[in-house]
């Protein structure tokens, strides 16, 4: 009895200390992902300090009436690129006949419950029913202004598109009752009708709630279309990653930057670039053109709503760069 105990802890131990062979190419260590570059996630009481010593938060208005922009084509050519940013991170993108959007929101907030939360300061650009068909939905990480359950819920039921998110976020959708979503991994690829996107590395972080930081894939996108590759960077701290993606993807001829939700840069500098980053961001891609976004629709952190606009501005002062400030619901044909 007492050998057979002996064995049996012996092989018990030699079991726990097998070593985790992780599976993706992302960082995992068999719990949670992790970015090229980590950094420790802010504690909770850390959060508190932020948000309960707000000295410097500037004020934003209640409401800005924009109008709605013209309702978009039904689909490109072969060789055609139009992009029109809706709000926030929401950008449709129609390149070769196929018909994109990232981090879709139309809802009122952007928080767990519809009563409390960011709310948002103008109303989506492009009416939902003015949509053309929907092909593909880019969702670049499940935090509640990019992955938003009930704009996902209604594109499903109306429009069956292809939703590509990032690993181990299936379960939140198939929670929702919704099917149609691929789970991808860093550099991993997705055909469709001819465009192949990639799922691509930023530095962010993942959680629906308090105890579920980084449990979930995070990342960016790559659509290389018959014109070239276009990028979406999603929600991105400033990382070596932009000078990778360039190696793998040369000849960058669209990328869409976020330039807003950066104060106070003590918390936020390693998950939020700002628009001096952006644009470094931009010059390391080799990007021909870039587009802000992820401003002005809902305030987030510390900066006032027009910040991100001026300081990019400012940024680009004696640069030759073709990096634009999107008016909301415009068609821009590249």
């Amino acid at each position: 009895m007492k050998i057979s105990l002996f064995f049996f802890l012996l092989i018990a131990m030699s079991c726990s200390s097998k070593e985790f062979k992780n599976p993706y190419k992302a960082p995992f260590d068999g719990t949670k992902f992790k970015n090229l570059e980590p950094f420790p996630p802010k504690s909770f009481m850390t959060l508190l300090k932020w948000k309960l010593f707000k000295n410097d938060r500037k004020e934003w208005p209640n409401w800005i009436d924009l109008p709605l922009g013209k309702k978009p084509i039904e689909k490109t050519k072969k060789g055609e690129v139009i992009y029109t940013v809706i709000n926030h991170a929401t950008v449709l993108i129609q390149v070769d006949g196929v018909n994109i959007l990232t981090d879709p929101i139309w809802s009122e907030r952007t928080s767990p419950v519809s009563f409390a939360g960011p709310k948002r300061v103008h109303r989506p650009t492009i009416k939902f029913e003015d949509l053309p068909p929907i092909d593909i939905v880019l969702i670049s990480h499940n935090h509640y202004d990019h992955l938003d359950l009930p704009t996902l819920k209604r594109l499903s039921k109306e429009h069956s598109p292809k939703i590509l998110v990032g690993l181990k976020n299936g379960g939140l959708l198939k929670g929702e009752d919704i099917k149609n979503f691929v789970e991808m991994d860093w550099y991993q690829d997705f055909d469709y009708k001819g465009l192949k996107i990639t799922f691509t590395p930023n530095q962010h972080w993942s959680a629906r709630g308090l105890f579920d930081k980084f449990e979930t894939l995070w990342g960016g996108y790559i659509v290389e279309s018959d014109k070239g590759p276009i990028y979406f960077a999603g929600d991105t701290g400033y990382g070596k990653f932009f000078k990778k993606i360039k190696e793998r993807f040369p000849n960058i001829i669209l990328s869409f930057l976020p330039i807003g939700a950066f104060e106070p840069r003590w918390f936020m500098k390693p998950a939020h670039i700002n628009p001096e980053e952006a644009v470094q961001g931009h010059e390391e891609l080799g990007s021909k053109h870039s587009v802000g976004i992820h401003f002005g629709t809902f305030q987030l952190t510390d900066e006032g709503r027009d910040e991100p606009i001026k300081a990019l501005k400012k940024s680009l002062i004696g640069r030759d760069i073709s990096f634009l400030v999107p008016q909301f619901g415009k068609s821009y044909s590249l």
